[in-house]
């Protein structure tokens, strides 16, 4: 498994991923595709044109990209792991956690993950990375998402590179 920043050269292998992300997250956030079959991405747009605040990774195992992982809020105190995805056949191998590792490694300091409390998958691997990357000096919180009074809250989790 190895890991690198994305390049504006990869928008079409990025919007192929991006696409798997969103149908994943669509069972859980109960989003539908739009009429010509993409979700949003402002997220990847901010990383594939350069925006300081983001940065996105690409995961690989040997030649295949297996996944990504963005960062947000790179210019402020606390940094968030804005979103992650691993295709099917990659998870629950061990890769997930050693790319969040990889990724958090180039950015050292308070970090902050979103994610749905009814996607337990998720809840029991971001349990485990604020558990690897800071031991006992974790915290969960549940927080509303802003401008969705009707949603239900996500679960965050803070902990510090």
């Amino acid at each position: 498994m190895f890991v690198r920043r994305v390049e504006p050269s990869d928008r079409a292998l990025m919007e192929r991923l991006w696409l798997l992300f969103r149908h994943d997250l669509s069972e859980f956030q109960g989003q539908l595709p739009a009429a010509d079959g993409t979700y949003r991405s402002e997220w990847l747009e901010k990383v594939l044109t350069g925006d300081p605040e983001w940065a996105g990774y690409l995961i690989w195992t040997g030649e295949n990209p297996v996944g990504f992982c963005f960062m947000r809020a790179l210019q402020q105190p606390v940094h968030v792991l804005n979103a992650f995805f691993l295709v099917r056949p990659v998870r629950r191998q061990g890769i997930g956690l050693a790319a969040v590792q990889e990724v958090l490694s180039h950015h050292p300091g308070p970090c902050e993950v979103a994610f749905q409390a009814n996607n337990a998958i998720a809840v029991s691997f971001w349990r485990r990375v604020g558990a690897a990357m800071s031991g006992d000096a974790w915290k969960e919180e549940l927080r509303p998402i802003p401008g969705k009074p009707d949603a239900p809250s996500d679960s965050w989790i803070s902990f510090e590179v």
